[in-house]
C-alpha cells in the first residue's frame, strides 16, 4: 500500500464558530456541502456521492471546535480527515483548518476536492 502524504490548509470562513460547527460535525449539516447524503449510527458515518459510498469512524470530536474522522479502508492505518475551527484572538477572524491525507500524485486533486466543497460551504452559510 503506498503511503499517504499529510497536508493542511486553511479556509477564512465569515460566520459564528457555532454555526460552522454544526456543518462540520452533524449529518444534517454535512449533506448541505460535503456529501449528498450523511447518514450516522453511532461512531459510524456513511457518506454518499451520486450512488457511491464511504463509511468513515469518527475519532474525536470537541464541541464547537473539531471533528477528525478516519476512513474505514484507512482503518489499520494513521491517516484521518480532520476539520477545525480556528478563531484569531485578536481579530476574531474564524478559520476553518482542514487537515487530510493523500497519496502523492492525488494531493492536488485532494486540494481541489476541498476547494470545492469549502466554497459551497460558504455558499450555503452566505459568506461566499
Amino acid at each position: 500500500m503506498e503511503s499517504k502524504i499529510k497536508y493542511e490548509m486553511e479556509f477564512p470562513i465569515h460566520v459564528s464558530p457555532s454555526l460552522l460547527y454544526q456543518y462540520i460535525s452533524t449529518p444534517s449539516g454535512m449533506s448541505e456541502w460535503y456529501a449528498d447524503n450523511v447518514n450516522s449510527r453511532g461512531q459510524l458515518f456513511t457518506f454518499i456521492w451520486e450512488g457511491s459510498e464511504e463509511q468513515a469512524t469518527l475519532l474525536t470530536k470537541k464541541s464547537g471546535e473539531r471533528i477528525k474522522f478516519r476512513w474505514i479502508d484507512d482503518e489499520d492505518t494513521d491517516y484521518f480527515f480532520e476539520m477545525r475551527i480556528q478563531v484569531d484572538d485578536i481579530t476574531k477572524d474564524v478559520s476553518l483548518m482542514i487537515t487530510d491525507f493523500a497519496e502523492e500524485d492525488e494531493v492536488e486533486e485532494g486540494k481541489m476536492l476541498w476547494e470545492n466543497m469549502i466554497s459551497n460551504l460558504k455558499h450555503i452559510l452566505g459568506s461566499a
